[in-house]
C-alpha cells in the first residue's frame, strides 16, 4: 500500500495526504453509528488532482469515498473498516468561482459551505434557497450527492431542482465538463441526473452551476396550532390558494416533538403546543412589499379559524422572532437526541394520504411496543416526515434501538409501501438503508441502477457498498 500512498502524496503533497493520528472528523459519521479505518484521507485542491488521485486509485484497485462536509445521516461517507479505502474529501475545493446575474446563477465547488453558497448568493442581492439544519457545515456536493430537500422544497424543490450542471471526475479519472448553466438542453440521456443523488456511486461531483433567485421584497414567518393532521393538510390547501408560489416553508411538529425542545431548551420560547396536537410554521415570500405579505398572512389565518383547522397562531412581527420561531422547529433533531438514542426514519408519502399513514402507524407501533413515544415532525408541504421513535418514557434507549430497530423499520417501511411512499424522502441510501432498498425497491427499477452502475463503474471503486449492493 505504501506504493499508492506514494503516488497520492505526489499528487496532493505530503501534507495533504493524512494516514495517521485522530481522523475521527472523516472516519466517524454525524450520527456516529458508522466507524471506519481510512487506507488514508486525501485532500485535493482542485479538478485536475481529483482526477489524478481517481486514476492513481482505480490503477492500483482501491476504492474510494467521496466525503464533503460529513453530515450525513444514513452511513454514506465514511470508510468501511478494511483500512483499505480511500477518504477522498472535498473541502479544501470551497471557491465560487462565478455569479451570472443575467443567467441568474452561480458556479460553486464541490467543497463550497451551503451558508457560504447562500450567503455569497445575498452580497449580489439573489437568493440561494437550499435550507437545512446542518448548512453551517454541509457542503453543496454532499447537498447534490444526496439530493438535499430541506425547508423550501414547497416552492423551490430538491438540490436536484436547483442544479443547472456539474463538473464530475468520473471511474476513470476522465472530467464531465456539464458547467455550461443551460436551462434547456435536450442534447440526449441527462447526465446531470445522473450523478445528482448517487451519492458518490457513479462518480465524484466537483463543481456545479447552481441557480439563484430574485430576493424577495419580504419573507414572513407564522406559527398555528392545528387539532390534527388533518386540519394541517386542511390548511396547507389553504395556503396554497392565498399564498400560490408565495408559500415557501410549510413544517409540521408534533406535541411531543415540541415538547421535547421545551424540555431540553428551557431557553427557548415553545408557543401554543401544550393544548393542540400538532404546530405548523408557515413561511411568506413575497415580492411586493412586507405589508402586503402580511395581509396575505392575515386573510389565510382567518379563514383557517372559520374553517376550525387552526385554533390559535401568531405572525413573526420582525425578523428575530421568525428567526426563533425557526429555531424551535431546526432544534427538535437536537432535543431528541438529549432525550436518547432514537431509531429515526426519513420517508415521504402522497400528501393526502399522511393523515391516515400516520393514524395507521401510530396505532401499529403503539400495539407492538406499549408506551413507545413518536417524534413525528418535518416537510409536511412536500410530503416528507421525520417519522422518529423514541423508547417508552421508563425505558433504557440505548437497549431500545439495540432490541427494536429492525422490528420498528420493518413495521413503518412496510407501512411507507403499503401508502405509495418512500423509504428514503431527502436523506439518501448509504449503507443504513441498503438492506431495505432491496425489499422496498421495484426489481426492474433494482436492475436499470446495476446496469447503470456497472457501465460508470465497472469495478465497483466508487463508494462501493452504498446505495446498491453489487
Amino acid at each position: 500500500m505504501e506504493k499508492i500512498l506514494d503516488a497520492l502524496r505526489a499528487i496532493v503533497g505530503d501534507a495533504h495526504v493524512l494516514t495517521a493520528g485522530d481522523l475521527s472528523a472523516w472516519e466517524l459519521d454525524w450520527r456516529k453509528r458508522a466507524r471506519g479505518k481510512a487506507l488514508a484521507v486525501v485532500r485535493p485542491a482542485n479538478t485536475a488532482q481529483v482526477a489524478a488521485v481517481v486514476r492513481a486509485c482505480a490503477a492500483a484497485g482501491v476504492s474510494m469515498v467521496p466525503q464533503g462536509g460529513n453530515t450525513g445521516l444514513v452511513g454514506g461517507s465514511t470508510p468501511d473498516a478494511s483500512g483499505r479505502q480511500v477518504v477522498l474529501s472535498l473541502q479544501r475545493m470551497n471557491a465560487v468561482r462565478a455569479i451570472d446575474s443575467a443567467n441568474l446563477s452561480m458556479t460553486v465547488e464541490a467543497g463550497c459551505i451551503l451558508q457560504t453558497l447562500q450567503e455569497t448568493a445575498e452580497k449580489a442581492g439573489f437568493l440561494f434557497p437550499l435550507s437545512l439544519a446542518a448548512e453551517g457545515s454541509c457542503t453543496i456536493g454532499g447537498n447534490l450527492g444526496s439530493n438535499a430537500g430541506g425547508t423550501q422544497v414547497v416552492r423551490y424543490g430538491n438540490a436536484r431542482d436547483l442544479c443547472l450542471g456539474l463538473e464530475v471526475v468520473t471511474a476513470q479519472g476522465e472530467v464531465w465538463e456539464g458547467l455550461s448553466g443551460l436551462r434547456k438542453d435536450n442534447t440526449g440521456y441527462d447526465l446531470r441526473d445522473l450523478f445528482i443523488g448517487s451519492e458518490g456511486t457513479l462518480g465524484i461531483i466537483t463543481a456545479a452551476t447552481m441557480k439563484l433567485y430574485p430576493m424577495p421584497a419580504a419573507q414572513l414567518t407564522a406559527w398555528a396550532a392545528v387539532p390534527s393532521m388533518e386540519d394541517a393538510v386542511t390548511l396547507l390547501g389553504l395556503a396554497h390558494r392565498h399564498l400560490g408560489a408565495g408559500l415557501t416553508g410549510f413544517e409540521v411538529m408534533g406535541q411531543f416533538a415540541l415538547g421535547l425542545v421545551a424540555k431540553h431548551f428551557k431557553q427557548q420560547r415553545v408557543p401554543l403546543y401544550e393544548d393542540t396536537a400538532f404546530c405548523v410554521l408557515l413561511e411568506n415570500s413575497d415580492h411586493k412589499s412586507e405589508s402586503h405579505a402580511r395581509e396575505q398572512f392575515e386573510r389565510l389565518l382567518e379563514t383557517a379559524m372559520e374553517d376550525g383547522c387552526v385554533t390559535d397562531a401568531v405572525v413573526a412581527e420582525n425578523l428575530q422572532q421568525a428567526h426563533q420561531l425557526w429555531h424551535v422547529r431546526e432544534s427538535i433533531p437536537l432535543a431528541q437526541a438529549e432525550e436518547g438514542l432514537n431509531i429515526k426514519h426519513d420517508i415521504s408519502v402522497p400528501v393526502s394520504l399522511i393523515p391516515e399513514f400516520v393514524r395507521v402507524t401510530d396505532q401499529l407501533l403503539e400495539k407492538a411496543i406499549p408506551g413507545v413515544r413518536l417524534v413525528n415532525f418535518g416537510h409536511l408541504g412536500d410530503g416528507n416526515l421525520h417519522y422518529n421513535v423514541q423508547a417508552p418514557a421508563d425505558g433504557d434507549a440505548a437497549a431500545f434501538l439495540r432490541d427494536q430497530e429492525e422490528n420498528v423499520n420493518a413495521l413503518v417501511y412496510d407501512s411507507v409501501q403499503a401508502f405509495g411512499g418512500s423509504i428514503s424522502a431527502e436523506h439518501g441510501v448509504g449503507s443504513l438503508k441498503l438492506d431495505k432498498l432491496e425489499k422496498h425497491k421495484s426489481p426492474v427499477a433494482l436492475g436499470l441502477m446495476r446496469a447503470i452502475k456497472r457501465g460508470l463503474d465497472p469495478d465497483n471503486l466508487m463508494n462501493p457498498g452504498r446505495v446498491l449492493r453489487i
